[in-house]
């Protein structure tokens, strides 16, 4: 009868368990001992050797009075069994250091908002439950972000915008709100009403790249309002597009978590718009179908405490 006949491998040779039970019974030449060490109870070791005996189809340990001894079948068993645990630890041994390899080392990627205003709480929590685990932290659009992922240069990454990027999964760690801002001398920061969100869209903004979250959800709000003019300024980063507001080089749209400072000390002020909504999901994002392990899934965890 062929391999293929007699099917798997796995269903004609004992498991791990039994043949760890039959190489203790072997070294203490009692049952009872050998249960002892495995911390089973006799029963269920008089149970796994039955079971074991009858799948290969011999005996393998002789009972009695004075102790239990392994037949000549069983002898020779015991030699295969104690090669196959010892590639079996072997195995255990190569495996966890892959663990430990994988465990040293985190690679995040993340949008500029999260990177500069939530990610380094995390970061120093994350220190505290893992302190030999190095982290390094790739700061970029959200966009660029998910190519990043996709092209498996980071082990997790942090994203604001309407959705999970193709090719992603992801879960929701919190929340954030878009704000109009203008420096203090600005028109803007003198009125008395809301903005429509016609004028918004109408008037050249200073405002992150394409492919920004900040900008995807600008984009979205404003697209039934005839749409965004062409900008003012078009910056790469929140700092940048941040500073440019406080010169007064024109209005901006900004997270509020960037701008708390700012407002707080009227260097900004905060611009109402009416009927718009710029509220966006900051999301925790994967590899379709690679949920996060190790320090990848600790932090996942911690942002959702956190949150």
């Amino acid at each position: 009868m062929s391999d293929e006949e007699r099917g798997p491998v796995a269903h004609r040779v004992p498991d791990l368990a039994a043949l760890e039970l039959l190489l203790a019974v072997a070294r203490h030449g009692s049952l009872g001992r050998a249960a002892r060490e495995l911390g089973i109870t006799q029963p269920a070791a008089s149970s796994r050797i039955r079971s074991m005996e009858r799948q290969l189809g011999v005996a393998l340990v002789d009972r009695s009075p004075r102790g239990s001894r392994l037949t000549d079948a069983g002898a020779l068993v015991t030699d295969w069994a104690r090669r196959i645990v010892e590639a079996a630890e072997a195995f255990d041994v190569g495996a966890q250091a892959l663990r430990d390899r994988r465990d040293s080392r985190l690679r995040v990627a993340a949008s500029m908002t999260i990177a500069e205003y939530l990610l380094p709480g995390w970061l120093i929590a994350l220190r505290q439950e893992r302190p030999g685990t190095a982290v390094s932290l790739l700061a970029g659009n959200s966009a660029a972000v998910a190519e990043r992922l996709l092209r498996g240069e980071a082990d997790l990454g942090f994203v604001e915008g309407l959705a999970v990027p193709p090719g992603l999964d992801g879960a929701v760690v919190g929340h954030d709100r878009l704000v109009v801002v203008a420096a203090p001398g600005h028109a803007w920061a003198r009125r008395r009403s809301p903005l429509s969100p016609e004028r918004l869209a109408a008037t050249p903004l200073v405002l992150r790249e394409r492919g920004s979250g900040t900008r995807q959800v600008l984009d979205w709000a404003l697209a039934s309002h005839g749409g965004l003019a062409e900008p003012l300024l078009e910056l790469a980063s929140t700092t940048a597009v941040k500073a440019a507001a406080v010169s007064g080089a024109g209005p901006a749209v900004l997270s509020e978590l960037a701008v708390t400072e700012e407002l707080a000390s009227r260097r900004l002020v905060r611009v109402p718009v009416e009927a718009v909504r710029l509220r966006r999901d900051l999301r925790a994002v994967w590899p379709q179908g690679h949920r996060p392990t190790g320090p990848a899934r600790d932090l996942l965890s911690l942002t959702r405490s956190a949150g």
